[in-house]
């Protein structure tokens, strides 16, 4: 009889939170001293580019979980909430698994940059929705915020009764664990307790919190790692955020899989794109996720020829895909480039997640594969395959209860293959909700098929289709940045920014460039490579050839407005994703200083040059100030298309 527990090999021992593996793998003498992480800082000196290692053992990250445990416990209470506030690094690794040990709900957001405008917006919600009761940062920053914050009365009420906890107090007390005598009583996370808060990226919405019980991020990682095979033998390289979503996921599935996770910040590879290609050289790293819209950067900037480390990546087992939708010319981009250094097209694994499911939905890929063999549709390649007969489905639901499907988003039924629709996912993945959208929580986590209410299913927001024999999923784009063409056919904005890219790349800023409707104009903002003023013909012709670019790509769709801005002006989420709702807000709010814009099919197709506040706006209205306006224009993508809530109606 087949064993019911899902890592019946006695290496991996089967935990309800992922906390409990490193005593596990820390009392193991071929572990004890074996590196869980190894952080790299890629620094520039006089005489070119070097970089510092440090490194975490598993007995070193299970002693300082226990030690910053210990002295959390001494001002704190299990289920307190504590935000995180650390750069990327070690010391945030650590401090996550202390959190996790002392059966804290804990946090992690990217700490702002107080000294730019607008920036700390993110923190002041992160404070009014989650309530923390202690704050962990570096001393330095602590002090930053409580001068920020302190010309401001609803910043100081914010402020008030909040525990301080530097980080620097924190590593005195990991450094004195073997010399103490006297050890805190606590009481880890269970399966069933929330042990963490992370913020949705943001790509089409206000941030939003979601709630994360220990088990279910154990469960996730550990189909994680069966789905990608990873084992102790493995080497994983991430330069990810370390805060949420798949970056967060990562430090997780290391210590699930009793691998070494090799480390850098998202800074240095921006900075520098080749250091991710030269840590996978160096250590023969077989694992490494990268967003989809990252390649074309490595592509460009990668520099082969170039560098003191002949790049090497044969050892490459797993090249991760993330941030769905997945163009598949920009991976076959970078398999035709970096082929010749060794990059094997067999490992290439488009994968599908999102922060409603803890982060890990699932992969296209499959270890039996020699080589790709994957379809493509609508130009996209796929983010999983489901089982193609009953026998193999039950296999995989016995395995990790996860069940995707495709369901019509109006009726709440199934569609068959080959028809899209709105992807839903029941699994023990599962968060919890939202905090404090209970109405959001009700509409996206309790999805339910119609006639059937045995099984509940978060509502994803995602377009997707199952196509061919072997299902595989792809996933389209979001439901929310559809757009309705003039000749009533809808399209996903990536295909437009795609195309208004590949008129000028020499110009425009690939991945910068966001195309949505208003009323009944579709816009396409484009970011231009450098920020000085250019010839006003040059300009021009710029943006007459991204408008016909995209009507002979895209069967006559017609583009009504071009804004041409500077370097850094389209919004992202924290991961680099476009920020499409923002820059239309932005636009309509006049905040842009645009370099050049256009309008076509109007007598006024030279607009001034000053804030854009085109005359779609008739009065000028434009922010959405509230948070409660975002949730309902959220839930209303939740509902039939004849009952939604026009995001002008707010305006």
């Amino acid at each position: 009889m087949r064993h019911s527990s899902e890592n019946y090999d006695p290496c991996y021992p089967d935990q309800p939170v992922v906390d409990l593996y490193l005593p596990i793998w820390a009392n193991q003498p071929s572990f004890k001293s074996k590196e869980a992480f190894i952080w790299v800082e890629d620094k520039d000196d006089a005489t070119g580019v070097s970089s510092t290692r440090s490194t975490l053992t598993y007995s070193q990250l299970n002693s300082s979980a226990q030690a910053i445990a210990s002295r959390l416990l001494i001002s704190l209470q299990r289920g307190d909430t504590v935000l995180i506030l650390c750069p990327p690094g070690l010391q945030l690794v650590q401090i996550i698994f202390g959190c996790q040990r002392a059966g804290l709900l804990s946090v992690p957001i990217c700490p702002p940059d107080l000294s730019l405008p607008n920036h700390h917006h993110h923190l002041i919600r992160v404070l009014s929705q989650t309530k923390p009761k202690a704050v962990i940062s570096h001393q330095d920053y602590i002090t930053g915020i409580l001068r920020y914050f302190s010309s401001s009365s609803n910043g100081k009420q914010l402020l008030q009764n909040l525990k301080w906890v530097s980080v620097d107090d924190l590593k005195e007390d990991v450094d004195d664990l073997n010399r103490s005598s006297h050890a805190i009583s606590y009481d880890g996370c269970k399966a069933e307790d929330l042990h963490l808060i992370q913020y949705t990226s943001g790509a089409t919405g206000i941030p939003k919190p979601v709630l994360v019980t220990a088990g279910s991020a154990a469960h996730n990682v550990r189909a994680a790692r069966k789905a990608y095979d990873l084992d102790p033998s493995s080497v994983i390289i991430s330069w990810l955020p370390q805060y949420h979503d798949c970056g967060l996921m990562f430090l997780l599935l290391t210590v699930v899989s009793g691998a070494t996770c090799i480390l850098s910040s998202p800074g240095s590879f921006v900075k520098r794109p080749r250091l991710w290609l030269e840590l996978i050289t160096e250590f023969k790293g077989n694992c490494t996720p990268v967003p989809c819209f990252a390649l074309p950067l490595v592509v460009r900037r990668g520099r082969i020829d170039q560098g003191a480390i002949p790049l090497n990546l044969s050892s490459l087992r797993n090249l991760i895909l993330i941030n769905e939708p997945i163009r598949e010319e920009a991976v076959n981009e970078f398999i035709d480039t970096f082929s010749v250094v060794g990059l094997n097209s067999a490992c290439i694994s488009p994968s599908y997640g999102l922060a409603e499911n803890c982060t890990f939905v699932s992969t296209s890929w499959r270890k039996t594969s020699s080589s790709t063999n994957m379809p493509s549709y609508k130009k996209l390649l796929p983010s999983a395959r489901l089982s193609s007969n009953s026998s193999e489905q039950y296999e995989e639901l016995y395995d990790n209860e996860m069940d995707i499907i495709i369901v019509n988003q109006d009726t709440h039924e199934l569609v068959e293959d080959g028809v899209e629709g709105e992807i839903w996912i029941s699994s023990p993945s599962n968060a919890t909700g939202y905090l404090g959208y209970p109405y959001l929580t009700i509409q996206v986590f309790q999805g339910r098929l119609q006639g059937r209410v045995g099984y509940q299913y978060v509502r994803t927001s995602d377009k997707g289709i199952v196509i061919g024999k072997e299902r595989y999923l792809f996933v389209l784009g979001r439901c929310l940045d559809v757009i309705t063409t003039q000749n009533h056919q809808e399209i996903h904005p990536h295909y437009l920014e795609t195309t208004a890219y590949k008129s000028c790349p020499k110009l425009l800023r690939g991945g910068c460039i966001a195309a949505f409707k208003i009323q009944e104009t579709i816009i396409i903002v484009a970011e231009l490579q450098r920020s000085e003023e250019r010839d006003a013909g040059v300009l021009r012709r710029l943006c007459e050839g991204i408008r016909e670019a995209v009507w002979k790509e895209h069967n006559k769709v017609e583009v009504g407005l071009v804004v041409l801005v500077k370097n850094g002006s389209v919004e992202k989420t924290t991961s680099g994703k476009i920020q499409r709702w923002a820059t239309k807000n932005k636009l309509i709010g006049g905040e842009f200083n645009p370099v050049s814009q256009i309008r076509f099919g109007d007598h006024k197709k030279n607009m001034p040059s000053s804030a854009v506040k085109f005359h779609l706006e008739k009065n000028g209205k434009g922010k959405i100030k509230h948070e409660k306006q975002e949730e309902l224009i959220h839930a209303s993508s939740m509902t039939p298309r004849t009952n939604r809530l026009s995001l002008m109606s707010f305006l």
